[in-house]
């Protein structure tokens, strides 16, 4: 199935992970003897030293199982570079652990072209994720054994067009620990990017000034803050206009560490089976008891309704707090269905919810 990846545009020094196992007898297809040159890669050894190339051009190749994709951790092209997908990446089942790609370049520019990096998940899905089974590397964009994409930059990163499609892992419910993006960086930006899979569609697990915008999720996790490591922070988030579906929880903030300022506008959810807004300082308990080490504060709904629409079973909102403060402003919420909604805030002071029909199971703390 084609992944759309059609538009990466990295800017600053980039980390992002796809790990590749190698074929070093593979024919090399470069012209790299001018300083501002153009190369092609087609096999894992054309890729090995690409730091002379403004331009890359990707073509299709399979990258065999039995060893790393280069003999160097990372793809590093001159500053400034642009690469350029114009055939499909396929990985063999590897035992590397991954990541299967990382590019490590300044200011680089990825074009998708439409094309798909196919991990070939199906191959190690067993239901146990990365808790277990067979080892899993860490490739994108489609069926990718475990988590797709990791985004490790150290400046603004803008990510759009990108589509990570894991939904054949819903089959005997085998895929697991598939998020789509995971987050650890400053400066991020996700923009139209689609995302089907069995985990997080986005988790944040630390940073700030991160945006995520005008994208599709569907049957997994929904959007995460968190989890995240104790002495990391999240700060200065928004959540504008995504569209989460059929999953088991629509927007989380999963967090034994402090989270600050985050806006959410204008975001539909529906389809959702347990959580349609979920709030936890209890994790990996969605609202047991509480952790009181981390703040969690300035948590808004804003700028446009966020519409949460959930199963018959299911909370439209949970707020489990043991170290909240602030006041909240929800509203911009809008949520119905489901069994009730569950405010425990702390310190905090929630603000401005709107339900239908009236809900029943209210705790104020």
């Amino acid at each position: 199935m084609p992944s759309p990846t059609a538009f990466l545009h990295l800017a600053a020094l980039v980390a992002v992970a796809v790990a590749i196992p190698s074929n070093t007898t593979s024919p090399v297809s470069r012209t790299d003897t001018a300083k501002r040159a153009t190369c092609t890669v087609n096999s894992v050894a054309s890729a090995a030293d690409l730091s002379s190339c403004t331009a890359v051009i990707i073509t299709a190749f399979t990258v065999p199982s039995g060893r790393t994709f280069l003999s160097y951790p990372h793809i590093i092209a001159a500053s400034g570079a642009t690469v350029t997908m114009q055939g499909d990446i396929t990985f063999a089942k590897t035992t590397a652990a991954g990541p299967l790609l990382t590019f490590n370049t300044a200011n680089i520019v990825f074009n998708g072209g439409d094309r798909t990096i196919n991990g070939n998940g199906a191959m190690y899905w067993d239901g146990q994720g990365t808790n277990g089974g067979v080892a899993k590397p860490h490739p994108f964009v489609l069926n990718s054994p475990a988590q797709a994409i990791s985004v490790g930059t150290t400046g603004t990163t803008v990510i759009s067009g990108i589509t990570v499609d894991n939904s054949a892992g819903d089959a005997g419910a085998l895929g697991h620990n598939t998020d789509g993006f995971d987050i650890s960086a400053s400066s991020v930006t996700v923009a139209k990017c689609v995302v089907k899979n069995q985990d997080d569609c986005v988790a944040i697990n630390s940073g700030t000034g991160i945006v995520i915008e005008d994208s599709t999720c569907s049957g997994g996790h929904g959007i995460s803050i968190g989890s995240i490591a104790t002495g990391k922070t999240v700060s200065t988030v928004t959540i504008a206009r995504n569209t989460v579906t059929n999953g088991l929880y629509g927007l989380r903030i999963k967090a034994s560490a402090s989270v600050s300022n985050v806006i959410y506008e204008a975001n539909t959810i529906s389809g959702i089976t347990e959580y349609g807004v979920l709030i936890s300082q209890s994790y990996p308990d969605n609202d047991g008891t509480p952790g009181t080490g981390a703040p969690i504060s300035a948590v808004s709904f804003t700028e446009g309704t966020t519409n949460v629409a959930v199963g018959s079973s299911a909370h439209t909102l949970v707020v489990d707090c043991g170290a909240c403060s602030g006041t909240w402003d929800f509203s911009g919420l809008h949520a119905t269905g489901g069994v009730g909604h569950i405010i425990a805030a702390n310190k905090a002071t929630v603000r401005q919810l709107f339900f239908y029909p009236a809900l029943h199971l209210t705790a104020w703390v």
